[in-house]
């Protein structure tokens, strides 16, 4: 478990993380999502005691990082898939780790097999992919069978197969009761994949909760409806309390007012329905609303940019 309270990190006059508060249980897959600039990274090094709260405090598994005799039993990151000897090899690596902790040699070759770096785990570090280097930075969250895992863009350079692979890890990591908190700029990986999500912008938090709850808290449930009634309908669901709108197509967009009820009212006054669906945003067009004020580097549309030019 991960526990924030008040948790704030000031350089010099800029506050990168503001007063947040959260908590990431066992069993759980949390999403960490945010703008370039809005605190992920300094919040998950302030987590594993790399960067030294200004005030407030954050415990893993109920101490503070620099309190566990040892740490990588406790809690496995990647923040860096870089910050490794170029001239090691992936093996070498990983025995030197392991050999600050305790943790037995076999144990790094069942990390290697894990993450798909058998065919490499001789080779030099330098040489490797951006994707293999993410498959080592993974290899060294998992060494010490951590309770605990953080990881900043674990996907990041991964193939499609790669992606997959991570997104089928760790779920089965947060299956066997660990609490898995990881980052990613890839929404629609992050909505197969996370159980719930903390979204932060400009060091504050915007957003926690379940998955969908966050989706239709910013963008709302919309029900479609198409009827050769449309008129006569639209009435009927207004009085109810929803907000009707007329879509392209030619059917409606019914907002406030669940489907059950939207059918109940077609059923009650015989109209005739053509189309009753259900839409719900996706999580990008959710995370695009809630952070559209936070967002420290826009770029101009392209109307914008024409329009300066002038």
């Amino acid at each position: 478990m991960i526990e924030a309270r008040n948790l704030t990190k000031r350089y010099g006059s800029k506050t990168a993380v503001n007063g947040i508060s959260f908590t990431i249980p066992p069993g759980t897959v949390t999403g960490f999502l945010g703008p370039n600039g809005a605190g992920k990274s300094t919040t998950m090094r302030m987590i594993v005691g790399l960067d030294r709260p200004t005030s407030g405090t954050v415990t893993v598994n109920g101490r503070p990082y620099a309190q566990h005799r040892s740490p990588l039993k406790e809690v496995g990151a990647l923040l860096d898939a870089k910050a490794v000897h170029s001239g090691r090899s992936a093996r070498s690596h990983l025995r030197t780790m392991a050999a600050t902790h305790g943790i037995p040699v076999r144990r790094v070759d069942e990390v290697i097999e894990m993450t798909g770096l058998s065919a490499v785990a001789g080779k030099r570090v330098g040489g490797f992919s951006l994707g293999m280097g993410q498959r080592l930075g993974i290899a060294s969250a998992l060494l010490g069978d951590p309770r605990t895992l953080i990881l900043d863009e674990p996907v990041n350079g991964l193939d499609p197969e790669g992606v997959k692979w991570v997104r089928t890890l760790v779920r089965q990591l947060a299956a066997e009761g660990r609490t898995v908190f990881l980052s990613s700029h890839l929404m629609s990986e992050m909505a197969q994949t996370a159980d719930q999500l903390v979204v932060i912008g400009r060091g504050e938090i915007i957003a926690t909760g379940a998955v969908q709850d966050v989706i239709d808290s910013a963008t709302g449930a919309v029900v479609r409806v198409r009827t050769p009634q449309a008129a006569e309908f639209a009435g009927l669901v207004r009085a109810a309390g929803a907000v009707v709108d007329p879509t392209d197509d030619g059917g409606l967009a019914v907002r406030g007012v669940t489907p059950e009820l939207v059918g109940e009212t077609a059923a009650r006054h015989r109209i005739v329905l053509h189309e009753l669906s259900l839409q719900r945003a996706s999580l990008e067009e959710a995370y695009m609303t809630l952070t559209q004020n936070a967002v420290e580097y826009r770029s101009e549309t392209t109307h914008e940019a024409m329009e300066a030019a002038r």
